[in-house]
């Protein structure tokens, strides 16, 4: 069933923009277009894009994500190369929740040593002032620069 691009993008809850690019950068394919000149999508991408947003839950890259749809489009092949993907994905997940776990008790440890006086005493700002302070080494943690 042929459906435009707003109705794939309802029945799939991912943006219009972002069918777009996944069509641009090759993860979709280009989709058939209506007289009018209108985007037009088949079953097929339907369960491409379903897909593709659960991979993208799931925190895969976009490069493991297009190995992974290379892999289902060969069903006879064994899934070594899926398990590969996913062990490595695992292995970066465990490294960012060793890391979060670090910044958390970090973050525990500054706030029971907090204050309830002026800021000149506040161990928050003084922890965030001078690292040596700190009791973890998060320096590789998320959202560090």
């Amino acid at each position: 069933m042929d459906m435009p691009i707003g109705r794939l993008a309802k029945a799939t809850d991912v943006k219009i923009t972002t069918i777009r690019f996944y069509e641009e950068i090759g993860l979709l394919p280009q989709a058939t277009r209506t007289e009018g000149n209108r985007r037009v999508y088949g079953d097929e991408t339907l369960r491409r894009l379903a897909f593709i947003k659960h991979a993208r839950q799931l925190g895969f890259s976009v490069e493991a994500i297009r190995d992974l749809l290379d892999l289902a489009a060969h069903p006879d092949q064994p899934c070594v190369d899926a398990n590969r993907l996913a062990e490595g994905h695992l292995a970066v997940v465990e490294e960012k929740i060793a890391q979060l776990s670090a910044l958390k008790s970090e973050l525990q440890r500054m706030l029971a040593n907090g204050c309830d006086g002026p800021v000149a005493d506040c161990r928050v700002i003084e922890v965030l002032s001078d690292h040596s302070l700190c009791a973890h080494d998060h320096a590789g943690a998320p959202g560090h620069l």
